[in-house]
Order: C-alpha cells, then sequence, then structure tokens
C-alpha cells in the first residue's frame, strides 16, 4: 500500500499527484505524513511518524525520511487548503475583491493610505500563487495540499493553470524558462496589470478525493491528466493487524473474547466490500479506518470491544444505505438480510402504500453492544437463498 516516501517520490518525478480512495482507507493519515516528512517535522533520535494508511500512527523513534534530491533545498513549506463549491478563481491564483478592512485614522498604527476610498477593491493572492512564489526563491521549495478537490470547481478554479502545472510544462530549476515552459495570464497583485506567469520547477501539488461523494461531479478528464493517480484500497489485512489477530478463523456461535468479535468484523467488512463491489463499484466500498479504534490501539476487554464495534456498526450502515440511497433490496443484500441466514436481526418485508407494493427493510436502525457479534456473524454468513 502506498506509503509518504513513495508519494514523494512520485511527486519530485511528476510534480503533481491525487489520492483517491473509499472513505477510511487512510487518505487524511498519508497527507499529514507527507507533510511531515516534507517539512522534516521529525528529528533523528525524536518521535517520527509513518504510519500505514488507515491505521493510527503510533510514535516510534526514527530517523526522518530522506527527501527525493529535487527536494533537498534548504527552506520547505507547506500550504493547505480545501477545495468546495464556493472556491473561486482567486482564492487560487489571484483575483479583485471589495476591501471592506476600516480606516483608520490618519498616522496611525496600520492606517490605510488615505487616497483609497472606503468600500476600494484590492487584488488578493490566492494559495497556488503564495506557493509558487515561495517555491520561486532560491533554494525553496513548495507542497500545496488540496484535499477535497473534486468537491469544488477544480476546472474553473485553476483557469489557465490547468496546463502550465504540468511538470514538462514549468520553469527550470533556476527559474529561467525552458522551450516547453507554458505560460497563462493573472493579474499581477503589485502592479494590477494583466501578466505572463508560469510555475516553477520546485511547487509539488498534491490532492485528494473521494468518488463516492454522491454530491459532487466528476473531474474533467483533462483536468485528471495532468496528476499522477494513487488510490488506496480497502484492506482487511490492515484490520487484522489492527486487531492483532492471527490467521483467519471459525466463528463461533457466543462471542467469549474480544478477539471472536474481531475476526467478525473483519469477515463481515470483507463480506460487504464483495457485495458493494458488484452493485455499486470499487468507489464506493468502506475503507478499513471505519472499524478502527480512534487511539490506535483496539480495546481488549469483550465489553469494550462490544462498544467500539456498534458505534463503528452505524458508520458502516449509514454509509451502504447512502451508497444504496433509494434502493431498499440492495441495501438488504449488502447487509445479508433476506438471503435465507437463519436469527438475522433485520428482515426483508413486502408491504404495500395505497395499491403501491412496497418493500422495507425491518430491524434495529441501530445495533446495541450486545447484539454487534450476532449483526455481524450475520452480515458475514454465506447467503443460502
Amino acid at each position: 500500500m502506498p506509503n509518504a516516501a513513495h508519494v514523494l517520490g512520485l511527486l519530485a518525478e511528476r510534480r503533481n499527484v491525487i489520492i483517491s480512495g473509499p472513505p477510511g482507507t487512510g487518505k487524511s493519515l498519508l497527507l499529514s505524513a507527507i507533510a511531515d516528512q516534507f517539512e522534516q517535522v521529525a528529528r533523528a533520535g525524536a518521535a517520527a511518524f509513518e504510519p500505514r494508511p488507515g491505521i493510527p500512527a503510533r510514535a516510534r523513534t526514527v530517523p526522518p525520511l530522506a527527501l527525493p534530491t529535487p527536494m533537498q533545498v534548504a527552506h520547505r513549506k507547506v500550504f493547505r487548503t480545501v477545495m468546495h463549491q464556493s472556491s473561486k478563481h482567486r482564492d487560487f491564483l489571484t483575483g479583485v475583491m471589495p476591501d471592506l478592512r476600516p480606516r483608520a485614522p490618519a498616522g496611525a498604527v496600520g492606517a490605510l493610505p488615505a487616497t483609497e476610498a472606503p468600500n476600494a477593491f484590492r487584488i488578493i493572492k490566492g494559495v497556488l500563487y503564495r506557493a509558487s512564489e515561495y517555491a520561486r526563491l532560491p533554494d525553496h521549495a513548495a507542497l500545496l495540499i488540496i484535499d477535497e478537490i473534486n468537491r469544488g470547481p477544480a476546472v474553473q478554479v485553476f483557469g489557465g493553470a490547468i496546463v502550465a502545472i504540468e511538470g514538462e510544462k514549468r520553469l527550470a530549476d533556476d527559474g529561467s524558462r525552458r522551450p516547453a515552459t507554458q505560460f497563462f495570464e493573472l493579474l499581477d497583485p503589485v502592479s494590477g496589470d494583466i501578466v505572463e506567469y508560469a510555475l516553477p520547477s520546485r511547487l509539488y501539488i498534491l490532492a485528494a478525493m473521494n468518488q463516492a461523494d454522491v454530491s459532487v461531479e466528476p473531474l474533467d478528464v483533462a483536468f485528471l491528466r495532468r496528476w499522477m493517480p494513487v488510490r488506496l484500497e480497502p484492506s482487511a489485512q490492515a484490520l487484522r493487524e489492527h486487531f492483532r489477530l492471527g490467521p483467519p478463523a471459525d466463528l463461533p456461535s457466543e462471542a467469549t473474547q474480544s478477539q471472536h468479535i474481531y475476526e467478525a468484523a473483519v469477515k463481515a467488512f470483507e463480506a460487504i466490500n464483495a457485495r458493494i463491489l458488484l452493485g455499486r463499484g470499487p468507489e464506493f466500498q468502506i475503507g478499513h479506518g471505519v472499524f478502527m479504534h480512534p487511539s490506535g490501539n483496539s480495546p481488549t476487554s469483550l465489553d469494550e470491544a462490544k462498544t467500539h464495534l456498534a458505534t463503528a456498526w452505524t458508520l458502516v450502515r449509514n454509509h451502504v444505505e447512502e451508497a444504496f440511497f433509494g434502493d431498499v433490496r440492495g441495501t438488504a443484500i449488502v447487509l445479508n438480510a433476506g438471503q435465507g441466514v437463519q436469527n438475522h436481526p433485520l428482515a426483508l418485508e413486502e408491504d404495500t402504500f395505497g395499491e403501491s407494493p412496497r418493500i422495507l427493510l425491518v430491524g434495529p436502525r441501530t445495533t446495541a453492544p450486545d447484539g454487534i457479534y450476532a449483526m455481524l456473524r450475520a452480515v458475514a454468513a454465506k447467503p443460502t437463498a
């Protein structure tokens, strides 16, 4: 599974990397690990973090990661932003916006020039522009992290920079123009003129997205071609390591220790994802992080394990219902209800509303800790119908 060293190597080579994967596969953890390693927050002999994606990091004494050669400069800085539906071109590059800052009395500290009228306009510097300007300095490098890149109008936000972000179309390492350098127009924050601008070589752009979000549109194919893709997949093995489980084992009729209920969780996780893959596709699967304990250490007592997994199950149930919104039968199939499994807590029932037939998924909306093992075991069982 990709780690920080792997992604940093891709960034050094390709300049733009986009990480995707179902929710709970560790995208946010991986972004944080990459940012830490890029800025070399850790020092030799100090607590450093290099988590496997999806597994909460645990401090351990290791030397800092050796950065790829292009990134080995004296000054490195990480810039972060989140794309959203209100993101605009000016938020990333430059643009004009009203200046509503209060005018202080003449001569006061921080007072604006008296020639500026109230409610004037000013040119703002967006995050991509600020990162680019930092990376243009000698012996400097910048990493721009864009989370949820598919949640906003990415193509409109990047504008003319959509081509200029390609690695081979950047400026040379010394800031000079190359034959393939792509320039685009922007509003210069100093002069206010429209100028030609190109991106520096040591500007690295790292983005992340969740393709299963039903409230967003797919990214433009031409835009995606400018990025090196990295995909994080759901991992049953990551869950086994987190729960400290051995090889797969049969489930007893009753859970008498925490390992039994964790084994049931892994088997249910695998079964649910296999059915989602058939019904909706890989983007709608569930990441292993959904079942993991936030502390990074799974509870060892049976009661605590039940409580933890009952909470996690609520997230799983909500995810399945969202992925199969309006499809009651599809939801039931994923949860293994109505498939001939004996003593399943959930069931399919047929009813009518007026003269129209209806299919209902009946059973507990939330599962109590005492019932979570029966639920997980039923979901993991092989259908007989």
